[in-house]
């Protein structure tokens, strides 16, 4: 055959594979002109050798002997060195990759990784260390060979060096699948037991595609498995033993009784049914011939670079920040700096004295002078003023309100001054949106503080409801009744959750019929135990009532844990329905009860009782009656031990707790402090997006070291005593907070307060009402304002055409209240956030652990005595009153009401 043409090699090899047809794969191997025989002895290799010569001979066809090589070992063939122990690489083709020489453009790159793709099987984490150097050729970006491709390039050429000689594979021994997976490449080895240890027969690795990236980490570690399978079908498919998967990723065991699969992993699934396998979890050390994952920095070189790209370059901060520090529109931000923001630090470095003396004393390094402006280390200087507020790139979007190291690192890009640091820290450890939003990373404050041990049994008890179980006999609740010294506990079922009365009743049934009266109550704040007729009835009886404080269950910790306790006993008997928990509290209650506390070292039965109840059958009968007396005093011994038990108990749990707290800064009385808004209810539609704390809110008084009651508004109906760990010092007062409170403006000769945006509308009472924001005040001062009051047309038409949805006016019979404005559409109210409200009083003999709720609905004798001028003086905080303006509204709306009434009445007197 002729050379050069296109379709020879294709033709001979059809060609010779027609004339050995029966031959082939079973003792011969041929590639073009290369022909491979191969046997299990010598005789039989004999044999094989003239059978293919004198198969050439018939066909005309005659091997060259300088090309030919007999009775061999091993043999090089395409590029590989093959012999008895396996397949490795020819040691020439080695030698060359090890003087190859850095690339210097694409063509060299490619050619280098083409090369070093063909030997991928014997490089484990080939596609860990290639990524680098395809990152360099990736897209339409200029060829530039970066630190992390000379790194992988010189790691290639390592692996090249130290190669393993990779196994024959062998159908009658078992395989060993080994896979991992990272964010950007999978791998996996394909390993058969060689006596005590696992020896490689491939290894597979390739880098993730696009959406391929996107997947769960599940999902990639199943790729890997995945496309180790599809590799080596051939071997794998009817496998004569079950296939060992060894895998990092814990869930992957459970693949095969997984209920819940998308269609991804519905089509894996039904390519998994072709194989016999099973997946076993190995640590990762374990699988690190199989660790393509590559977690440092170069391994993601090009994503990154990727990504920083796409941020926005210093020029634009520099025009955000120069300019207006509040939100600016898109349309006008321009890339570069304008002249009018030049002009101004240029204006401000020259009545600038430092900057004028820096100026005479000549320009020495670190100093310079680039157009008019000097500056410090290629940095701008900024003069004290309100310019050095500007460069504060910190409240605007564009930076983010991040914290002091991003905050610093974005303004020195352009800017600097003297004390930097210094400044940037209290502008940023001082701003209200900061204190609002950020979540607190640090240890909880408040040190643990317990409650005071008892001195004898059923002197201080706890109690706890169980709510929403499932109907059993008719109950659907709990009572749990602790008592806190020998840990004696009784549940009692109820239907449904009791009143005060009826829990009353229950106490009496359960309690007081076998333990009489106790001296203390711990609960929490339930509407049973804070209604006028339980502290009626607790006064009455002499009991002190100990509430815990709002938002904080682990004042009551030993019912809590009690209830845990009860719950774990009846998941473990419940039937499948639930609905026999009920007649299992009787046996609940005695396994309680005959079970040692950790804290007493004793069962509270035996604790409160003095000896142990009939649990098995007795072995030994004892005759044996003590005396009453030795009963006594073993009892009386046991009750002081178990108070030193208690002490020593506290003592172990404070120690422990503590490890875990921070004492935190000092909250004093009058202090302002921001409130967490872990557990208050949120108007708003995502909680997630909410304000962290609220407030700042001043603090009338310490209860005791770690609770504190505030001055809150009226309108958030909530009790004002909270626990430590829920507040939050408000660190200081940023500069530009020192103004003072805006005026009211006068219209039509009355004080009117400015409306910044109206923020939310509903019904309430029948009457449409906004959520106001007002002007110079901040967000704990918003407040909700009938619509009759707020003269704000613009504001309220824009609100209502973002929020179609929201309640709007409504305009049958009336002209709506969106025309009813004053002609110049300001945005004023008759009343704002400085008008005079009410305080509430509350005694000091309602004040325990916290104090009783705030009563929704008080009864008219209460309104008129609340309303009176002397109680509305406030002497701790005048500036933040606790009642809301809509109840002064109210107030001086009823007046007036109450006036006109009058009038027509006069007038109608007058007319008959």
């Amino acid at each position: 055959m002729n050379f050069g043409l296109c379709g020879a090699p294709a033709t001979f090899q059809h060609f010779v594979n027609d004339i050995f047809q029966n031959y082939l794969d079973r003792f011969l191997i041929i590639y073009l002109d290369d022909f491979l025989v191969f046997s299990r002895s010598q005789s039989e290799h004999e044999n094989h050798v003239r059978m293919v010569l004198q198969r050439l001979r018939d066909h005309g066809l005659y091997a060259k002997l300088e090309k030919c090589a007999f009775d061999l070992q091993e043999v090089d063939f395409l590029g590989y060195r093959v012999s008895p122990l396996g397949l490795s690489m020819d040691p020439a083709k080695v030698s060359a990759v090890l003087e190859w020489r850095a690339p210097t453009n694409k063509k060299e790159v490619q050619r280098f990784l083409g090369f070093a793709n063909y030997y991928r099987k014997f490089i484990p984490d080939f596609a860990r260390w290639s990524d680098p150097i395809t990152s360099c050729i990736r897209g339409k970006q200029p060829f530039r060979w970066t630190e992390q491709a000379e790194k992988g390039f010189q790691q290639l050429k390592k692996l090249f060096t130290s190669q393993p000689i990779l196994q024959h594979p062998d159908p009658k021994t078992p395989f060993v699948v080994q896979a991992d997976a990272s964010d950007v490449a999978i791998g996996a080895v394909l390993l058969q037991p060689v006596g005590d240890h696992l020896h490689p027969c491939a290894f597979y690795s390739r880098q993730l595609t696009a959406p391929e990236r996107n997947y769960t980490i599940w999902e990639k570690e199943l790729l890997a498995i995945k496309a180790a399978f599809e590799t080596w079908r051939h071997w794998l498919e009817g496998a004569k033993f079950p296939i060992e998967v060894h895998t990092d990723h814990r869930n992957l065991e459970h693949l095969r009784t997984a209920r819940k699969l998308n269609q991804r992993q519905q089509r894996w699934a039904l390519f998994f049914e072709r194989f016999d396998f099973q997946i076993h979890y190995v640590t990762p050390a374990q699988t690190k011939q199989a660790d393509a994952l590559s977690r440092k920095p170069e391994y993601a070189a090009g994503r990154r670079e990727t990504f920083e790209s796409q941020l926005l370059q210093p020029e634009n901060f520099a025009t955000l920040t120069v300019g207006n520090t509040k939100s600016t529109p898109i349309e006008s931000t321009s890339s570069t700096p304008g002249p009018l923001c030049a002009q101004e630090i240029r204006t401000s470095q020259q009545a600038d004295a430092w900057a004028q003396d820096q100026l005479r004393q000549g320009l020495h390094f670190p100093f310079s002078l680039k157009d008019g402006l000097l500056c410090y280390r290629n940095h701008i200087y900024i003069p004290p003023g309100p310019g050095r507020e500007k460069a504060l790139c910190h409240d605007c979007k564009p930076a983010g309100h991040f914290g002091l190291f991003k905050t610093m690192h974005l303004i020195l890009r352009d800017f600097w001054w003297p004390k930097i640091r210094k400044d940037v820290e209290k502008y940023v450890n001082t701003c209200p949106v900061c204190q609002r939003s950020k979540t607190r990373r640090e240890k909880p404050s408040g040190l643990l503080h317990p409650l005071p041990t008892p001195s004898r049994p059923w002197e201080i008890i706890s109690a706890d409801f169980i709510t929403d179980l499932p109907p059993s006999l008719g109950f659907t609740t709990i009572l749990v009744v602790v008592n806190l010294f020998t840990k004696l506990a009784h549940f009692i079922p109820c239907d449904g959750l009791p009143t005060a009365k009826e829990t009353a009743d229950l106490f009496l049934q359960h309690v007081f019929r076998l333990h009489g009266l106790p001296k203390s109550l711990v609960t929490d704040r339930g509407s049973q135990f804070t209604s006028r007729f339980w502290k009626a009835l607790q006064k009455l009886l002499g009991i002190d009532s100990r509430l815990s404080s709002a938002h904080h269950p682990q004042t009551d910790g030993q019912t809590e844990r009690t209830n845990a306790t009860l719950e774990q006993y009846l998941r473990c008997y419940v039937n499948y329905q639930q609905d026999n928990w009920a007649s299992l509290l009787p046996l609940s209650e005695f396994a309680y009860n005959n079970g040692v506390q950790a804290s007493t070292k004793e069962t509270p039965f035996f604790a409160n009782y003095g000896f142990h109840p009939r649990f098995f059958p007795s072995v030994i009968e004892t005759s044996e009656v003590p005396a009453a007396e030795d009963w006594l005093q073993e009892l009386t011994a046991v009750q002081q031990l178990l108070l030193q038990q208690l002490d020593q108990a506290k003592e172990d749990y404070k120690r422990h707790a503590d490890n875990h707290r921070q004492p935190g800064p000092e909250i004093k009385v009058g202090d302002r402090v921001l409130l967490s808004t872990r557990f208050l209810p949120s108007h708003r539609p995502c909680r997630k997006l909410d304000a962290r704390f609220i407030g700042p809110y001043p603090v009338v008084a310490q209860l005791n070291p770690v609770t504190f009651k505030l001055q809150l508004p009226r309108s958030m109906r909530i009790h004002p005593v909270f626990h430590r760990s829920l507040l939050l010092p408000a660190d200081g007062v940023r500069p530009d907070a020192d103004r003072p409170a805006p005026t009211p403006v006068l219209v039509d000769g009355e004080e009117e307060f400015e409306v910044q945006d109206i923020l939310d509308s509903r019904f309430h009472r029948r009457c449409l009402q906004y959520l106001i924001d007002w002007v110079g005040f901040g967000p704990e001062e918003r407040s909700w304002e009938d619509a009759s009051t707020v003269h704000a047309p613009d504001l309220a038409r824009r609100f209502h055409q973002a929020y179609p949805a929201k309640p709007r006016p409504r305009t049958s019979g009336r002209e709506p209240i969106l025309e009813r404005g004053l002609e110049e559409g300001d945005s004023v109210m008759t009343h704002g956030p400085c008008s005079p409200v009410p305080s509430i009083v509350v005694t000091d003999e309602e004040e325990n652990l916290g104090f009783p709720p705030f009563q929704p609905e008080l009864e008219p004798l209460h309104l008129q005595e609340i309303c009176l001028p002397e109680v509305c003086q406030t002497s701790l905080e005048p500036k933040s009153p606790p009642f809301s303006r809509r109840d002064y509204y109210k107030q001086q709306k009823g007046a007036q009401e109450a006036s006109r009434r009058s009038a027509r009445i006069a007038a109608r007197h007058s007319a008959d």
